[in-house]
């Protein structure tokens, strides 16, 4: 066949297809085509129309050129919500669609010409989830007050800081209130109404707790005279308001959320359609510290009242305890929730201009995550002490725990002994393994997270010298679910505890990863199979050929409980393949989407001389500078390059900590943030999101960095900021073992061992050792990972584990 003669043929036939609708007056499209009358196109303001919650939808119609909102008309399956439209201040035609029935509900709009156009909302009752899948059982409920649990089966509570009563879902009435910020020299930022918590295990309640006397935030009541005190606020606008906040509580995916904004009580009431003037349209959300699984509903772990830059500009301050790290490490349920959340802030108060996520930690992890399992949620963040994920976080949690329970084994012990080395030199070895200024960092993990993998009952392990490395087993049990010991699955009494919680992330993400065939455990994907630990330390010297081989003999393994043993741990190959395809292990091809200042402060070591200047050495060193350069490296990797990160490194510009950032850094970089966002947003070409981003991005979010010698002023020459000691990106135990500096490799595919990669460092029969400790070969770093594949986010596990990409959102379409 001639190929060149059939496309010429085929391109004949369309031309003339083409003409022929051109001599007929064009295609019959939504536009008015065709002769017919153009339909008005209808969009879903606060969500996408197929994510619609809580039976009710903040829409805008957009009318067709020359058309107006006279003869409009608007119904829901046929209800007329005509009244509920109007063109609002800002120019557009809005309107609050309440009353929506479970599921399908047809919005039809029809203009005065006759054309009719149809946009199909599907609405998710209130207390149900919408795309993270079954949630989690058993989950305990905050009352009004703390209540005591029975000891045995049920956990004690703290007070949800509402008055009503939660019902099966734990959601509890919305409740409102005023409070004004003291213009008082010297007021603190608590909480005007502080947490009334107790722990899961406690036996009797404590007393409420009392507002601090020097409390910046006061309850403010509109009846009354106006406080002396009463400061004033300027928002981004320019305009000076009382400072008077109103504070929404409430629940959402059964965390307690509150929403903390300006509001001025002599106006009228505030809607989605008639914002007061004093919010400026923007979101700012605090993602809480830590990481955790616990069953019990709390109030958030970010306060309201630190937020005061924000609140002043005008911003709107979120929090959601099952948006902090803490209460909630089933990454998808959290970003589900901040998309609840964002919907309920559009239904109620009007349409979001931006999103900025906040946070430290595990409040980073959620920020990242948020970027990468459902890009668009977040426009910018702000983090501090980043971390990628907390997927691949965790390898070096995991490789930190073995580690420095290896090194207390009689093989490493003894060989030490037998050489004669010192403590130092010891040490010296133990940090060219772990990659590490010293030995500290892993034992800051070790001390911080190394039980949080725990599945069941057990007694935690610590580090008590921090120079030995001596561990010390504390002799109380207990559980990472917070609920009593004989509520929870014990690994010592598997057989008859099986089917009881399970407390590790991955059972608390059993919606996301699914459960191991024929067993209640939920699948995970901790993996060190042909991990090579110490590699690039033996090649460098640093390690002998024998200390090399007796590490991994030694270092072993875990099992589904965390319970070490001498085989390595393995992955649930279904596990890797979700985490990446859900972007669960951040994506770099994700997050270039998102705008990104990394406020990167030091954190590595915990021994003097190894602290920055002026610094007192903090307890468990863990946010490890290396971290933000592993998202520099997905973004390079996966994105082609990483303009849309800017780097700000420190060490010691704030006195009190080497990790968090002075006031003066956090409030530029919030300012930059806004500043970077708004350019954004008035960028309405047609180019990708992710070069909108790098070209709104201000030249003052450059990368910078204040040296240890002279932390008060900035330095941009990179060259000069790699030089600092205090802020070079180290290694992680992985890294030294070959691995990418990315981490994003949660399972390595193998190859033979290569006598040549140890050069010549290994005898014949420490070769035979090695080979027996990988008879299926060693990490091949030059590989990608097992399961790893590009993100393909969002996706919906409402059909069970696994998940589904989700597609594109729903558009309107005309109806005759």
């Amino acid at each position: 066949m001639n190929t060149t003669r059939e496309f010429r043929a085929r391109i004949g036939v369309l031309t003339a297809i083409a003409a022929a609708l051109a001599a007929c007056g064009g295609s019959d499209d939504d536009n008015g085509g065709g002769g017919q009358a153009p339909v008005a196109e209808i969009r879903t303001v606060s969500t996408r129309a197929d994510m619609v919650s809580g039976g009710d939808a903040l829409v805008e119609i957009v009318l067709p050129a020359g058309a107006t909102t006279a003869g409009l008309r608007v119904d829901v399956g046929g209800r007329d919500v005509s009244s509920a439209f109007a063109q609002r201040a800002d120019g557009r035609v809005t309107g609050l669609v309440t009353g929506l029935a479970p599921g399908e509900n047809a919005l039809n709009v029809r203009l005065a010409s006759g054309a009719a156009s149809r946009l199909v909302l599907n609405n998710t009752p209130k207390g149900a989830t919408i795309y993270s899948g079954a949630p989690i059982a058993p989950f305990y409920c905050a009352g009004p007050t703390p209540q005591l649990g029975n000891g045995t089966t049920t956990p004690s509570t703290g007070a949800s800081g509402l008055s009503g009563q939660p019902d099966a879902n734990c959601d509890i009435p919305t409740e409102f209130k005023l409070y004004y910020k003291s213009s008082t020299p010297g007021c603190t930022t608590g909480l005007p109404d502080p947490v009334w918590n107790v722990s899961a295990t406690a036996t009797t309640i404590p007393a409420q707790p009392a507002p601090a006397a020097t409390s910046c935030f006061k309850p403010y009541d509109p009846a009354a005279a106006r406080p002396a005190d009463l400061a004033t606020a300027t928002n981004d606008a320019g305009v000076q308001v009382p400072y008077i906040v109103r504070v929404e509580r409430g629940t959402m995916n059964r965390g307690i959320y509150d929403i903390a904004v300006l509001f001025d009580p002599t106006r009228p009431a505030w809607t989605a359609v008639a914002p007061q003037p004093q919010w400026n349209g923007k979101v700012y959300i605090n993602f809480g510290a830590s990481t955790g699984q616990p069953r019990r509903q709390v109030r958030p772990a970010t306060n309201w009242t630190t937020a005061d830059a924000q609140l002043a500009r005008g911003y709107m301050v979120v929090a959601n305890s099952m948006m902090d790290s803490a209460r909630n490490s089933n990454r998808v349920l959290m970003s589900e929730t901040t998309m609840l959340m964002k919907e309920h802030i559009g239904d109620s108060y009007g349409p979001i201009k931006f999103t900025i996520g906040n946070g430290c930690s595990g409040g980073s992890i959620n920020s990242n995550m948020n970027a990468s399992i459902n890009p668009g949620l977040l426009d910018g963040i702000t983090t501090t002490c980043t971390y990628p994920d907390s997927e691949t976080t965790s390898l070096e949690v995991g490789d930190c725990t073995l580690l420095v329970e290896a090194y207390q084994k009689t093989g490493w012990l003894g060989l030490m002994t037998a050489q004669g080395l010192t403590q130092d030199q010891i040490n010296a070895k133990k940090a060219a393994i772990n990659g590490h200024p010293d030995q500290t960092a892993c034992h800051g993990w070790y001390n911080a997270f190394g039980s949080n993998g725990r599945a069941g009952v057990y007694n935690a392990r610590f580090v008590t010298d921090t120079v030995t490395g001596a561990i010390t087993q504390s002799p109380t049990a207990t559980n990472n679910c917070e609920l009593p010991n004989t509520a929870v699955y014990d690994p010592a009494n598997p057989a008859a505890t099986a089917n009881l919680p399970r407390c590790n992330a991955w059972s608390w993400g059993e919606s996301i990863w699914g459960k191991v065939p024929g067993s209640p455990a939920a699948r995970d994907t901790r993996d060190n199979v042909g991990v090579q630990y110490g590699l690039k330390a033996l090649q460098s010297g640093a390690i002998t050929g024998e200390e090399f081989v007796v590490l991994n003999e030694t270092v072993g393994g875990i099992d589904r409980d965390s319970t070490p043993r001498a085989a390595r741990s393995a992955a649930d190959r279904e596990a890797l393949d979700i985490a990446y395809r859900s972007g669960i292990v951040a994506s770099g091809r994700q997050l270039a989407k998102t705008a990104i200042i990394d406020m990167r402060g030091w954190d590595d070591s915990s021994v003097p001389a190894n602290v920055p200047p002026g610094i007192t050495p903090p307890g468990n060193p863990i946010h490890h500078v290396w971290y933000s350069f592993a998202i520099r490296d997905r973004l390079t990797q996966d994105a082609g390059d990483a303009r849309n990160q800017a780097l700000w490194r420190f060490a010691n510009i704030n006195p009190a900590t080497a990790l968090i950032p002075s006031t003066a850094m956090a409030n530029e970089a919030f300012a930059s943030m806004d500043q970077w966002l708004t350019t954004l947003k008035a960028d309405t070409s047609a180019a990708p999101i992710e070069q909108k981003v790098r070209n709104a991005r201000p030249a003052s979010t450059a990368d910078h960095c204040y040296l240890t010698s002279n932390p008060s002023v900035r330095v941009t020459d990179q060259a000069a900021c790699d030089a600092d000691r205090f802020l070079q990106p180290s290694l992680s135990p992985r890294q030294v073992a070959g691995g990418p500096r990315r981490e994003d490799v949660l399972k390595c595919q193998l190859k033979p061992v290569d006598p040549a990669e140890y050069g010549g460092r290994l005898d014949a029969g420490q070769l035979a050792r090695i080979r027996a400790v990988f008879p299926d070969g060693v990490c091949d770093w030059t590989k990608p990972g097992v399961g790893q594949q590009v993100a393909v986010s969002p996706l919906s596990f409402k059909a069970g584990p696994g998940g589904q990409p989700i597609g594109a959102a729903p558009v309107s379409a005309r109806v005759e």
